[in-house]
């Protein structure tokens, strides 16, 4: 399962990735608006969390996404526990 994340904390992309690694999961972590956003692709899942991203960033990722069969999930608290728990839901 592929993953997208959006959003977060920088000092925390390492500990995200390594978290969707335990639930077998892909993860690309992009926690501040870049370029290479463009190129999203059609990831099986979007978690964005809306406390730590720009508007911008977000209304760009609903463009990217728009049209594919991309679950997305939205969080306002960008923490390992929120993480956890979407994976929980999503990926089992």
């Amino acid at each position: 399962m592929s993953v997208v994340i959006l959003g977060g904390n920088e000092c925390m992309v390492r500990e995200y990735k390594e978290l969707c690694r335990e639930y077998q999961c892909k993860a690309k972590v992009y926690p501040k608006m870049s370029n290479a956003m463009k190129n999203l692709g059609s990831p099986d899942l979007l978690v964005m969390f809306t406390g730590t991203m720009s508007h911008k960033m977000l209304r760009s990722a609903l463009n990217e996404t728009k049209g594919t069969s991309t679950r997305i999930v939205r969080s306002h608290t960008s923490s390992m526990a929120a993480l956890r728990s979407i994976l929980e839901e999503h990926a089992n």
